[in-house]
């Protein structure tokens, strides 16, 4: 597995090997064990899958406070997307600022999106399915979202219209909640 720092702390891209044949091919997108060994010591309860039939529907930006907060891994099946992380843990040189990584069905890329950050994507393309690992269950009571056109933020999602859900289009300014995380000291 290739893994890939990105321009913030602890986000990050990881690849895995694909092994192929006149068949198609085949791919380890977790070993816990292997993982570790690279610094990466996560243990996954949930796996959500999620399709999008339209290009520029937009998920996001989302976050489960903590205790129950999450560590998420996450991976385009079919299709493409632009996946966000932003960093929003106080005290961290990062605050504020975000990352977008290409995922496509074709690259296989993954990327790793911790505790303490907002999440979200766009479908490139029409038919897009996105599957992540958690590292812990949902909870509704911990649920929460942030304006994916928050304008302190500025991220460049290419799209001016995307196709939101009730809940992403009402979400709030990151400055209306502020931040449930710390960073942790390293």
């Amino acid at each position: 597995m290739d893994l890939v720092p990105t321009s913030l702390a602890d986000v990050v891209i990881l690849t895995p090997r694909r092994f192929g044949d006149a068949r198609g091919w085949f791919t380890e997108t977790w070993n816990a064990s292997r993982m570790a060994e690279a610094g990466l010591d996560l243990t996954f309860v949930q796996d959500n899958h999620s399709f999008s039939a339209a290009k520029g529907t937009l998920r996001g930006l989302h976050f489960q406070r903590p205790p129950r907060a999450q560590d998420k891994l996450v991976r385009c099946s079919r299709g493409a997307i632009l996946d966000v992380a932003v960093d929003i843990r106080e005290g961290s040189p990062t605050y504020g600022r975000w990352v977008a990584v290409e995922l496509t069905a074709d690259n296989g890329r993954q990327l790793l999106v911790p505790k303490g950050f907002l999440h979200g994507f766009v479908s490139l393309t029409d038919d897009t399915e996105v599957q992540y690992k958690c590292t812990d269950f949902y909870s509704p009571d911990d649920d929460g979202a942030v304006r994916w056109d928050d304008p302190a933020l500025g991220i460049d999602w290419g799209i001016s219209a995307p196709i939101l859900s009730d809940k992403d289009a009402r979400a709030p300014l990151l400055a209306e909640i502020g931040t449930p995380f710390r960073r942790e000291a390293t």
